[in-house]
């Protein structure tokens, strides 16, 4: 197997709503629902992963309150 080959995500198979993916010599699965509908086995994936900074902050909050709720001294 290639350098390059090795690198690639593959659609091995669905179980359910799974996708099994390959990579190199791991597989790791993936919700169906958030791939293309017409995605089928042998399919290549090129996944573009971008951190939702806005989001990321607002979760951040939201357990610092949770946070300062549950220590909070009475």
């Amino acid at each position: 197997m290639s350098k390059k080959t090795s690198r690639l995500c593959i659609i091995d198979r669905f179980e359910g709503d799974w996708a099994v993916i390959e990579y190199g010599n791991k597989t790791f699965n993936f919700p169906k629902e958030l791939l293309p509908q017409n995605a089928k086995e042998g399919d290549v994936l090129i996944f573009n992963v971008i951190i939702d900074e806005k989001e990321t902050e607002n979760r951040k909050k939201i357990m610092e309150d949770l946070a300062k709720e549950l220590f909070k001294e009475e």
